[in-house]
């Protein structure tokens, strides 16, 4: 049951990565530039509030460190990129396990 959710939410994720990459690509066709949504501006565009809180939960109930290295540069990360690794880190684990060779179970 449990990789059957693993699978379905890594598929989910990965179908999200491909459609961001869709969408960067045609804003960069239209805009001839090069334009990549970061995390930060997907979770703006999601739920704003959410992003706000997080902060002061970060800094206080890990480190105070933990937000500005660590957690800015994963939100500056390329949206489809974290979706897609996500999505295959995901699958992965929702694999069957090859059978043994040679035992008798």
């Amino acid at each position: 049951m449990i990789r059957f959710l693993f699978r379905s939410i890594g598929l989910i994720c990965l179908a999200a990565a491909f459609i961001l990459v869709i969408y960067d690509g045609t804003k960069s066709i239209a805009g001839n530039n090069v334009f990549i949504t970061s995390v930060r501006g997907l979770w703006d565009t999601l739920n704003a509030a959410s992003l706000a809180s997080l902060r002061p939960l970060i800094e206080g109930k890990i480190a105070p460190f933990a937000w500005d290295p660590v957690f800015v540069s994963f939100l500056s990360a390329p949206s489809w990129a974290v979706l897609g690794g996500l999505g295959m880190v995901l699958i992965l684990l929702g694999r069957k396990k090859k059978p043994l060779i040679g035992y008798a179970r």
